[in-house]
C-alpha cells in the first residue's frame, strides 16, 4: 500500500499519532501535495518525533528523523505503521476505531475461578 500510495499510510499513522486531532484525509492530502514539489519529508519527519514522544523509549537511530524521511521516506512510513501495530494500535481503523478498541479492552471484567471459598 505504501509503495503505491504513501499518502494513505501516512494519513492513517498521523491520525493515530495525533489522537484524532489531524484527520487521515487532511494529513494524506498534505503529503500528496508536498510530494509533488519534492518536500514531503519536511512534513512527515515531524510525526516520527511525535511517535517517539508517545513512546519515550524509542531511540533516534540509525540516524536523525529528518535523514530517515529524506532518504527513505516510504520505509520510514512503513516502520512507523509497524511500530503502531506492535504497540496495539491499528492505524487502518483511525483514531476513533482504536479508541473504541481500547475502551472495549478495559471494560472486560477479570476471570474469577468459580466456587472459591473464604
Amino acid at each position: 500500500m505504501t509503495c503505491c500510495c504513501p499518502c494513505v499510510t501516512f494519513g492513517q499513522n498521523a491520525e493515530v499519532i495525533d489522537k484524532g486531532n489531524t484527520s487521515c484525509a487532511c494529513a494524506g492530502i498534505t503529503v500528496y501535495c508536498l510530494a509533488h514539489i519534492g518536500c514531503a519529508c519536511l512534513y512527515t519527519f515531524t510525526y516520527r518525533g511525535k511517535l517517539r514522544g508517545l513512546f519515550t523509549y524509542l531511540p533516534e537511530r540509525p540516524c536523525y528523523d529528518f535523514c530517515v524521511h529524506c532518504f527513505c521516506n516510504y520505509c520510514a512510513i512503513c516502520q512507523e505503521y509497524r511500530e503502531l501495530k506492535n504497540r496495539g494500535f491499528d492505524p487502518s481503523l483511525g483514531w476513533s476505531g482504536n479508541e473504541q478498541k481500547m475502551n472495549k479492552a478495559t471494560l472486560v471484567p477479570p476471570n474469577v475461578a468459580k466456587g472459591m471459598a473464604r
